[in-house]
């Protein structure tokens, strides 16, 4: 029998502007008294702001027990971006229990970062964490030198024109180092696909010698959303309704448009 994921009530106490592109955001308040955190330096939780019941999946960049920092990524539209953007310090959002995937083999040499915006954080995060020589590849827009934790060798990425990402490119003329290590890689979901059969067909890695995940997926050639759930959460809400109920709404809605 499954069981539901555990949720934590918490409450936005600042909010820091770090970049164009990126929003820091500390939580705090008793519900996150028994978070837990997985140690697993690139842990993440879903996180579901007011007026939205729908969760996106963010990196823990700190948690000290009392406070979590998460630092999110705006874009032009989405569903938290309005919301981060705005003033939410005083907020109640709800965080779920956190999930982890790094996994450093024993004896790794050497240790492979590759990510674009939405992977800084964990890189930023892992490199505090491991004591192996590290390289990190980041694809950022904006000027973001003093986010990366020292004692690595950074190789900073533009963004490409048409916004989208060229880090399967980049990941194909790496001069890979001698011995066994780790590779660990986040972006765009097709770029993933591609660096993902590079390294089974091309380099051979062992499955346990990396690890490469898709953290958000290219608009380009998608059709916009017809339907905006917000309104319609905040009305079945607002009448009571269940979650459950509310998502029918939502299909019906879509349906419909």
């Amino acid at each position: 029998m499954s069981t539901r994921a555990q949720q934590y009530p918490a409450t936005v106490l600042r909010r820091e502007q770090l970049s164009r592109h990126l929003v820091r955001l500390v939580l705090g308040g008793e519900g996150l008294a028994a978070f837990r955190s997985t140690g697993v330096p690139d842990e993440w939780v879903g996180l579901v702001v007011p007026g939205q019941f729908q969760s996106r999946y963010y990196t823990v960049r700190s948690w000290d027990g009392v406070e979590m920092v998460l630092d999110v990524v705006v874009h032009d539209t989405g569903l938290v971006t309005e919301w981060a953007r705005g003033e939410c310090v005083g907020d109640v959002v709800t965080v779920t229990e956190p999930k982890g995937s790094f996994s450093l083999p024993d004896g790794a040499g050497w240790l492979l970062l590759v990510g674009d915006l939405t992977a800084l954080p964990a890189m930023a995060r892992i490199r505090e964490t491991v004591d192996v020589p590290t390289r990190i590849w980041a694809e950022v827009p904006d000027d973001m030198g003093d986010y990366l934790p020292p004692g690595a060798e950074v190789t900073w990425l533009p963004v490409p024109e048409h916004e989208g990402s060229a880090l399967a490119a980049t990941v194909e003329q790496i001069d890979w180092p001698e011995g066994e290590g780790y590779f660990w890689m986040a972006g765009e979901s097709a770029q993933m696909r591609a660096i993902r059969k590079h390294l089974m067909r091309e380099r051979r890695l062992p499955s346990d010698h990396y690890d490469v995940m898709g953290y958000w997926r290219s608009t380009a050639g998608r059709q916009p959303r017809a339907v905006d759930p917000g309104p319609i959460h905040r009305a079945g809400k607002a009448a009571g309704r269940t979650d459950a109920q509310i998502w029918d709404d939502y299909d019906s809605a879509r349906e419909q448009a």
